[in-house]
């Protein structure tokens, strides 16, 4: 897989392009199967680096960075922070093994959302549809300054 290849099913209608930022091979090709299959286009990325090189590749296209908590190298709370710096609209959805009080908010004001692993296939979609409907709100409360 190339560093930027997309993953687009035959999904009828485009839902939304997820950054996936997993360092779990496994984990990650589970996870973008998943929301492939639900019609959104998936970027996989193994690290934080890779993520930003994606992010940038696109042109800051993205609706919504998915991350794992603990990534080699950098976080992911410190991605999602780097990323938002750019791009303070985009949605941010954090997973982890292990959990973290200063997501389960919900707050998208915040540092982002949160999804504890294991997560059920219904779950990840349901969160994710529940951010996205959010998006508008979001862009408008930075666009408004």
């Amino acid at each position: 897989m190339t560093l930027c290849q997309s993953i687009r099913p035959n999904h009828p209608l485009r839902r939304g392009t997820i950054l996936l930022v997993e360092d779990e091979p496994f984990v990650r090709e589970a996870t973008r199967s998943i929301l492939a299959h639900a019609g959104f286009e998936v970027l996989p990325a193994e690290n934080a680096s890779e993520a930003m090189q994606i992010y940038e590749q696109r042109n800051c296209a993205i609706d919504l960075l998915m991350t794992d908590l603990i990534l080699p190298g950098c976080s992911g709370e410190q991605l999602a922070r780097n990323l938002r710096a750019r791009s303070p609209e985009v949605a941010v959805l954090v997973t982890s093994g292990y959990d973290n009080p200063d997501y389960e908010t919900g707050n998208p004001e915040a540092s982002g959302y949160f999804l504890a692993k294991p997560y059920s296939r219904q779950s990840l979609i349901e969160k994710i549809e529940k951010i996205l409907a959010l998006a508008p709100l979001r862009r408008a409360a930075t666009q408004a300054g």
